[in-house]
């Protein structure tokens, strides 16, 4: 760590070191200053004409204190001396304190900077990029889309948003990060006569515009228009249990919901959490490995520091079906006593750091998904995954299934529609019996008490042994 001009980013040093004194005035034992700064940009199309154009600025602090395990926290969008002085204030009375700086007054703190080398640098800053360009990326998703095959109705949406950040506290910490983030989601409607039936596909990552020179605008609207193509004139599943093969990429957000959200602190401190008492056992197959990784370059759930200033980390949570870790934040930490993993997120300034997943994922197995496929005599092909719910702290869960196939004598069958999965997250990892090597991430949007933020979930192909199949009997 290296120490912090006394000016430097988003607030001046030194205003930062008496906030978070006069914050502590009324006995905390820690204090901590979150300030953001985001612009952010939003763009629709419908049938190739722009119909939203939308954007903002977030711009404030959030201010948390912690007795013990006890927290209070209070945010405000006035970051002048004034307004940062009379947080502080507030918080420090919430307690029963003065909210007036006692002995040793304010400043004495020595600042160090976290070192922590940017994960991914924007070539193509969306700041720095005409609207022109944003639109000529929409317009090829569009292309990409419109008219294949019955498609007659195609959805383009592009987002960018560019969070400039500070994290300072009463340790001395002092961390500033950058986060860019794009993304692009087509959504198609296929149509013959009565049926309807849509297909979306929306990737995103932390990168610049040069992330669609990698990922085809083309190739979204594509892949959208070949989900609502397929499914058109499909047939209903059938209900019951099934072995089901889950497909790579966004099959991989029934583990993020049904077994993530249980394997954070937020859950295991409340011993609200099935695993809350496994840490060391075997939980699932040992085919099963595991990670929540802040340090893919680029990725959707990438954090160079955490919300809490903390460096990112790559967590094994699973290693071959034994659970060997949580995703812990500071407060999560305090409460458990495991150590910290770079997990502390949040959405804005207005929302305390929770831990949270970042890209969550099944590792690689040894299998290919066409041998998967064979394995099956009578079952379902779960090729690409919708939403769902999921009871918190059982992990029972009921997602939809966009787009499925019936396997028979192992081969796919003809397409299905309406098929759902029913089950329950650490039951079913215990019935994973096969895991293929086609590890591939999507990205979504996870809401939690900390509220929504961006997080990639990701498997291989994988074979359930069992698993309820809602349809029709």
């Amino acid at each position: 760590m290296t120490a912090v001009p006394m000016t430097a980013g988003l607030l001046d040093a030194g205003l930062a070191a008496e906030v978070l004194q006069l914050a502590r005035a009324g006995g905390a034992d820690f204090s901590e200053l979150f300030v953001e700064d985001t612009l952010n940009t939003q763009l629709r199309l419908h049938q190739g004409d722009l119909k939203d154009a939308g954007g903002g600025n977030l711009f404030g602090a959030g201010l948390r204190l912690l007795y013990g395990t006890r927290v209070v926290y209070a945010y405000t969008n006035d970051v002048t001396p004034t307004g940062l002085r009379e947080l502080a204030q507030t918080v420090a009375r919430a307690q029963g304190g003065s909210g007036t700086v006692g002995s040793g007054g304010a400043g004495g703190l020595d600042f160090r900077t976290v070192e922590a080398r940017p994960l991914a640098v924007a070539r193509e800053h969306p700041l720095a990029a005409a609207k022109r360009d944003k639109l000529a990326v929409m317009r090829r998703a569009h292309g990409g889309a419109a008219g294949v095959g019955d498609v007659k109705t195609v959805d383009v949406t592009y987002s960018d948003r560019v969070q400039r950040v500070l994290i300072a506290n009463s340790e001395g910490l002092w961390a500033e990060d950058e986060r860019v983030q794009v993304r692009l989601y087509v959504n198609a409607i296929a149509q013959d006569g009565t049926l309807r039936e849509s297909g979306y596909h929306a990737p995103g990552a932390s990168r610049g515009l040069e992330f669609f020179e990698e990922v085809s605008p083309e190739g979204v609207g594509a892949e959208a228009a070949r989900i609502a193509n397929a499914m058109l004139r499909a047939g209903y599943a059938p209900a019951g249990k099934f072995p089901v093969v889950i497909g790579n990429a966004f099959g991989g957000v029934i583990f993020h919901e049904a077994c993530g959200h249980i394997l954070e602190t937020t859950a295991v401190e409340k011993n609200a959490s099935v695993f809350a008492d496994k840490l060391g056992q075997k939980i699932a197959d040992t085919c099963v490995s595991a990670v929540d990784d802040g340090t893919i370059p680029g990725s959707w759930g990438m954090v160079t520091v955490d919300d809490e200033g903390m460096p990112a980390q790559r967590t094994v949570l699973i290693d071959q079906g034994i659970l060997t870790s949580f995703m812990v934040d500071r407060l999560g930490s305090q409460k458990t006593g495991y150590a910290r993993t770079g997990s502390g997120r949040r959405q804005n300034y207005t929302y305390a750091p929770a831990s949270r997943m970042r890209s969550t994922f099944i590792e690689n197995g040894d299998r290919t998904p066409d041998d998967l496929i064979r394995s099956v005599d009578h079952g379902i092909y779960a090729r690409t995954m919708g939403g769902g719910s999921v009871s918190p702290g059982t992990g029972d869960y009921n997602f939809a299934v966009n787009e499925a196939y019936m396997i028979r004598n192992g081969e796919l069958a003809e397409p299905l529609r309406g098929a759902s999965l029913v089950g329950n997250g650490a039951s079913d990892l215990l019935n994973i019996v096969g895991v293929a090597g086609d590890l591939a991430l999507g990205q979504g949007m996870c809401g939690s008490v900390s509220g929504s933020i961006p997080t990639d979930v990701g498997q291989p192909h994988l074979l359930i042994s069992s698993i309820t199949v809602g349809g029709r009997a």
